[in-house]
């Protein structure tokens, strides 16, 4: 082969990959989520199809739309749960619901997942009809009916959690970006008579006021403590222990200053939610020391695991 047919050769290929490989590899997504849809308590006189559609349309809008700038390979995306509980039939195509958010985060060099998030959202009202758009524009977050805009803005919302969560826990305030678009989110969320949770009168456990944490400078050691809790905890834990151990201890330590100086916040008890076992494993086989500052810790920062805890 002459070397002008070997250059012509070269120049189909690189084509190949500039025109049908690489597009795949560029936009592969950051989410990889199960959405499920209960309806139990909802009249059965409603066709269940409804719900199928909604429940396919909303995977379809977080599992293909390209939340970040980066590149993602599949094997790094990031695992959720979305789990809508319909709880009430209002009329009129609107639905009253709760929203349970779970997502995970491998450790280094193990099989293993770490909840990020296990978050149950009991505020949410959103108006559904059959093969209308499931479609979120930041720009644009009320659309042309609250109620409708209501459902892909709270999941969104939440999208950008878990990317906060996630991305921080890789690098220290790396998820600064993505709790700024909740935090725009939750600005210039969907405002109508029976909406609620976007406000800061809504409650003290809402998307208001954990947006708010995660954006106010008052809850800088937050951001440390997850770093430290994954970066130097988890993620060394397979091939140090002791370190690992040590890691989780200065995490909760940076926790338990937070807890001290915003005795309401609310992302304290939501870093310990789905995490009880967790930590009870890693310091059920900690040195005597390790482990009386781990229960020390412990039993001030997650009462709702006490019992556990006491029985380190």
């Amino acid at each position: 082969m002459n070397c002008s047919a070997k250059f012509a050769d070269m120049r189909r290929f690189i084509l190949y990959v500039l025109f049908f490989v690489l597009p795949f590899w560029v936009s592969a997504q950051e989410i990889q989520a199960r959405v499920d849809i209960l309806t139990n308590k909802i009249s059965s006189q409603i066709d269940r199809r409804v719900f199928q559609t909604l429940q396919n349309g909303l995977t379809n809008l977080i599992n293909t739309r390209k939340w970040t700038t980066d590149v993602v390979q599949a094997s790094e995306r990031i695992q959720c749960n979305f789990l809508l509980t319909l709880s009430q039939d209002m009329g009129n195509n609107v639905y009253r619901g709760t929203l349970t958010v779970q997502a995970a985060r491998p450790a280094y060099n193990t099989a293993y997942v770490s909840p990020l998030i296990n978050f149950q959202d009991d505020n949410l009202v959103f108006k559904y009809v059959e093969f209308q758009p499931i479609e979120f524009n930041e720009n644009r977050v009320q659309g042309n009916d609250p109620l409708v805009a209501n459902l892909t803005a709270t999941f969104a919302y939440y999208i950008n959690i878990i990317l906060g969560l996630d991305y921080t826990s890789y690098s220290l305030r790396g998820g600064d970006p993505y709790f700024q678009k909740a935090w725009n989110i939750v600005n210039n969320a969907p405002d109508a008579k029976d909406i609620s949770g976007w406000k800061s009168f809504d409650g003290l456990r809402n998307r208001y006021w954990l947006a708010e944490n995660l954006n106010n400078n008052r809850f800088a050691l937050f951001h440390d403590a997850l770093y430290a809790y994954y970066r130097t905890g988890m993620d060394v834990f397979y091939e140090n222990e002791e370190a690992g151990r040590n890691g989780i201890i200065n995490a909760l330590s940076y926790l338990n200053t937070v807890r001290t100086e915003n005795l309401n916040s609310m992302v304290v008890p939501l870093f310990f939610q789905g995490k009880g076992n967790e930590l009870f494993k890693i310091f059920s086989k900690a040195s005597g020391e390790q482990k009386a500052r781990a229960k020390e810790l412990l039993t001030k920062l997650d009462i709702t695991n006490l019992s556990l805890y006491n029985t380190l």
